[in-house]
């Protein structure tokens, strides 16, 4: 796995990953809305993903769509919840203003497991995001002003030690594999998604696939998953605070540079 952060100029975070020959670039941008009538205390995530034709044949037409669709479905799920992220600490002023993170995913190439790249991408990019500082005011008319600090230091960052990543074991004949290629992918009769946390804790489960799992074979990936999940998160999140002392000195020359 290759990592590299703050990739993307014009973004408030970003990161490229690559997982074997699977090639994902995740940007990160955030603008001021409203929250959402039933969290009134709490900003959220919007998702895109782009499956360029470029990455795969399998992705022209409408392939690509329908998996940008499912794609972003379940980014929705995984991450859009406060036990993931403290989505509270995007709240400006409850009910009136909050913090809306756009999160940008650009699948560059297509090597099978590309709902564990796309989540470590993701969990790297807001690693990297940086949030400015809101001043709020209020003038004679008691009418709330916003302002932006424009200090690049004087900024928030997001806590990410919660934010899971997403493990996928496909099932084999009697094995399950994990990592899989798209050679395996096309042997695979059904596969389960896990979105893991650093603690081992499981936050969403999904079965893709028209193959039927037994509960023996679900309890042993799901067993499996747990483990796999967990050892991922310490070396990631150490290889991106070595990113991040490595960046302050790397000359930037933007993604493509």
């Amino acid at each position: 796995m290759e990592i590299e952060t703050d990739v993307v100029s014009n973004t408030d975070g970003s990161a490229r990953v690559k997982l074997g020959h699977t090639d994902i670039l995740v940007g990160v941008k955030a603008e001021i809305g409203k929250p959402k009538p039933m969290v009134p205390d709490e900003g959220f995530l919007e998702f895109f993903v782009d499956c360029s034709a470029n990455a795969t044949p399998q992705f022209e037409g409408r392939g690509g769509e329908d998996l940008g669709t499912e794609i972003s479905n379940t980014l929705y799920k995984v991450f859009n919840n406060r036990h993931s992220l403290d989505l509270r600490t995007l709240c400006i002023s409850p009910k009136e203003h909050c913090w809306v993170l756009y999160v940008d995913v650009l699948l560059l190439q297509c090597d099978g497991n590309l709902f564990d790249a796309i989540s470590i991408a993701i969990k790297a990019a807001l690693f990297n995001t940086r949030i400015p500082k809101v001043h709020i005011s209020e003038d004679d008319e008691g009418t709330k002003e916003i302002e932006l600090s424009d200090d690049p230091y004087d900024c928030m960052r997001l806590k990410v030690d919660n934010v899971p990543c997403i493990v996928t074991l496909c099932k084999i004949g009697h094995r399950h594999v994990v990592d899989a290629t798209l050679q395996e992918k096309a042997c695979c009769m059904a596969s389960v998604l896990m979105a893991v946390t650093s603690s081992g804790n499981i936050t969403c489960v999904r079965k893709t696939g028209a193959g039927s799992l037994d509960p023996e074979s679900i309890f042993e990936m799901t067993e499996t998953g747990k483990r796999v999940g967990k050892a991922l998160h310490p070396p990631l999140l150490e290889l991106l605070q070595q990113e991040e002392s490595l960046g302050k000195t790397r000359p930037k020359v933007g993604f493509l540079g």
